[in-house]
């Protein structure tokens, strides 16, 4: 690659930047302290107080708010060190302490980004005083590296030319809003009786795209919306909402059987408030409340009550087209709400703060919000967890072997633990190969050098902010092995400067990396070798299983058959995130992907709808309990045993046909759809008509959702 085109390259103003940031931060503590106050033991904690968070760690937001996640990092970058300085007195003490230390710094990803940025570096702050030499006395002064370290890296990041600011998550969402916007604006054509359904393909085509911009795995990792904030809920929020609104306008075309002039008005006030709420999201201000089509929604619920009690109520088909009406509006009601919060709008308190509806996380603190991501990602089957146990004990193996082996410089081995880990065994022995062949190529040449200048500091010190200048703008833009050769290289120019020019350290890092890299091969191996990529099909399976019990729940909830605690929902809402958390990680796995592979997100849309449909029908049939800080009308009493039963019964096959989606992807169920037979409220009380009608498109809805789900996988 010519001169001319890494400068074309698209990453080459970051990784300048980063260079620059590197030779700012870490040469200037080093020098000062090494050849200023000819303090060794400071500068070698200064640079490797600056080199990790440049280098390893990626910290989201703009410079002012990495300088605040920064000052966080402080007090926990001095904990790592004392622990570290304190345990290096037996193997086994350390060990421990990096058992311990790997798992709970890696587990910090359960609280998004912003916390799981500076996680390696907090790892190596640990690792590089754990080893021999065993002196406390150091304490202070490797404290005093650290901190001087940190904040010359907080200085030289708000220095330096700003970031080009990565697009806000929140115009993604926008884009998505507006093209919903458009596509239910559509819907009321073949619902009014103005055109076909086939005006709307465009329009549906085009939501489509907007929405899979939005996936989670196209977004890069520092600007999805995975923190505890309020924001940040209401984004992710907002995204599922949209997701689950473009399968109810799917469902309201293709139910549209009989020009409604009343359901397309709704429509369209559905379209005009969806094209507010982008507006909204673009400017990243919430505008002023609009209550229209709440009003709308509602006057079209006392129309289709008033025609029920007047006995002139409709044909079951249109029992059916207006209940799939309402759950546009009610579903674009849902995202416009949520994308408010995401704005900075506080809803009003619940009424019961433990309720389990659609905007009960708002009123939940980040600490409670905290615990909760904690708790849902402490189990077996979350890749979170894996990823921690693996990298934890495959850590501390490598302390022990590195201190039973008496290894010089044993913490590149562990740095090349935490360097070439990946979360999946073919992802590991991918790393493996570049890793080791740049780092016998850094090797040579540094022995080279080595041998031509001898012990010359000052030689050293001279090239170093040129090599780190010009090496980590180029080398990250080539090859991976580019980069471990510059890294091998750096680090024999720092340990030159502190002690003797040594010629056999290219070689000893050689070794080191080798056996760090065969360590992290082995525990990846043994320790769930197919990462992610081998466990999504369980996750989403599971998803799918826990939806189609849901579908049961609701529906015994909203018949009074059975109570299933404040949340009936609560086990496929377990199930949907860890689902969500696994999927995210194997986008990120260098696995083949397979032209035959299963479209995960038709998979999930099923659940998603369980999920949301559920939790509005409960909100607005099943009494305040569930509203979420929602309107809901007084509960109206349940269907009769006849509806009661059919209902039951359509919920039932809703879950055999869950089961039977998840049973595909599992691979151990028959191919092809099943069908639902469509059901009809029967005469009763317009109350309950309606609760009957509305539930059974959700229930429907959701059959359609996995069917299409099932076409899609079918040769």
């Amino acid at each position: 690659m010519t001169l001319w085109r890494l400068r074309e390259h698209e990453g080459a103003p970051e990784a300048l930047r980063r260079a620059l940031w590197l030779v700012l931060a870490g040469c200037t503590g080093f020098y000062v302290f090494d050849y200023g106050f000819r303090q060794p033991v400071m500068a070698l904690y200064a640079v490797f107080g600056a080199l990790p968070l440049i280098l390893f760690s990626k910290l989201p937001g703009p410079a002012e708010e990495r300088a605040v996640t920064l000052l966080l990092v402080l007090p926990a970058a001095a904990a790592m060190v004392t622990a570290g300085t304190l345990l290096a007195v037996r193997d086994w003490a350390a060990a421990l302490g990096l058992l311990a230390v790997g798992f709970a710094v890696s587990f910090l990803a359960a609280g998004g980004p912003r916390p799981a940025g500076p996680a390696p570096a907090l790892q190596l702050y640990y690792v590089l005083p754990c080893f021999p030499p065993y002196a406390p006395e150091q304490l202070g002064d490797r404290l005093a590296g650290v901190t001087v370290g940190i904040l010359l890296t907080i200085a030289a990041d708000l220095l330096l030319w700003p970031d080009p600011p990565p697009a806000p998550y929140r115009l993604r969402l926008a884009g998505a809003m507006r093209a919903l916007s458009a596509y239910c604006a559509a819907a009321a054509g073949p619902v009014g009786g103005t055109a076909g359904a086939e005006a709307v393909v465009s329009e549906r085509q085009d939501a489509e795209r907007a929405l899979t911009a939005t996936r989670f795995s196209l977004v890069p990792p520092e600007t999805r919306p995975a923190s505890v904030s309020l924001r940040d809920r209401g984004l992710v929020h907002t995204r599922a909402a949209a997701g689950y609104l473009r399968g109810r306008i799917d469902d309201a075309v293709e139910d549209a059987r009989e020009a409604d002039p009343a359901a397309a008005r709704l429509l369209e006030t559905a379209a005009a408030r969806l094209e507010e709420s982008a507006r909204d999201l673009d400017r990243g201000t919430p505008g002023p409340s609009d209550g229209r089509l709440r009003t709308a929604l509602q006057d079209f619920d006392d129309r289709r009550a008033r025609a029920l009690e007047a006995g002139t109520g409709p044909e079951p088909f249109r029992l059916r087209q207006d209940a799939a009406v309402r759950a546009v509006a009610e579903a674009a009601l849902l995202a416009c709400q949520a994308a408010r919060i995401a704005l900075g709008h506080r809803p009003e308190p619940c009424g019961n703060p433990s309720s389990s509806g659609p905007f009960a996380y708002a009123a939940v603190s980040a600490p409670t919000w905290w615990y909760r991501r904690i708790r849902l990602h402490l189990s077996p089957r979350s890749v979170l967890l894996q990823n921690s146990v693996r990298l934890a004990v495959a850590l501390a193996v490598a302390r022990l072997i590195a201190g039973a082996l008496s290894l010089p410089h044993g913490f590149w081995v562990l740095l090349a633990v935490l360097g070439l880990m990946r979360t999946s065994a073919a992802d590991t022995r991918t790393a493996l190969v570049p890793a080791v062949v740049g780092t016998v190529v850094g090797a040579a040449f540094s022995t080279a050098l080595l041998i031509a200048v001898g012990n010359r500091p000052l030689f050293y010190a001279a090239v170093t902010p040129v090599a780190f200048l010009v090496g980590f703008t180029v080398c990250p833009l080539l090859r991976p092995w580019w980069t471990q050769a510059m890294v091998t290289f750096a680090m024999v120019l720092l340990f030159g400067q502190i002690g003797a020019a040594d010629r056999g350290l290219p070689a000893v890092r050689v070794l080191d990396v080798a056996v760090g890299g065969a360590i992290g091969a082995a525990a990846a191996l043994l320790a769930w070798p197919r990462g992610a990529h081998g466990q999504l099909r369980g996750a989403v399976a599971d998803f799918l299983d826990r939806a189609g019990e849901g579908c049961r729940t609701v529906t015994d909830e909203l018949c009074r058959l059975a109570g299933h605690g404040p949340d009936p929902l609560y086990p496929a809402r377990r199930a949907m995130l860890l689902a969500q958390s696994t999927y995210l990680q194997y986008r990120t796995e260098q696995v083949p992907r397979r032209s035959g592979e299963p479209p995960w997100g038709a998979y999930m849309l099923t659940g998603y709808d369980v999920v949301t449909g559920g939790s509005l029908l409960l909100g607005r049939h099943a009494g305040e309990q569930y509203a979420g800080g929602q309107h809901a009308a007084e509960r109206p009493a349940p269907p009769s045993p006849t509806a009661s039963a059919e209902l039951t019964a359509l919920a039932e096959a809703v879950r055999q046909v869950c089961h039977g989606a998840a049973e595909n992807l599992r691979g151990t169920g028959s191919s092809g759809p099943r069908e639902v037979t469509d059901r009809a409220a029967g005469k009763s009380p317009a109350a309950r008509t309606l609760l009957v009608a509305d539930a059974e498109a959700w229930l429907t809805g959701v059959a359609r959702d996995a069917a299409r789900a099932e076409k899609s996988t079918s040769p």
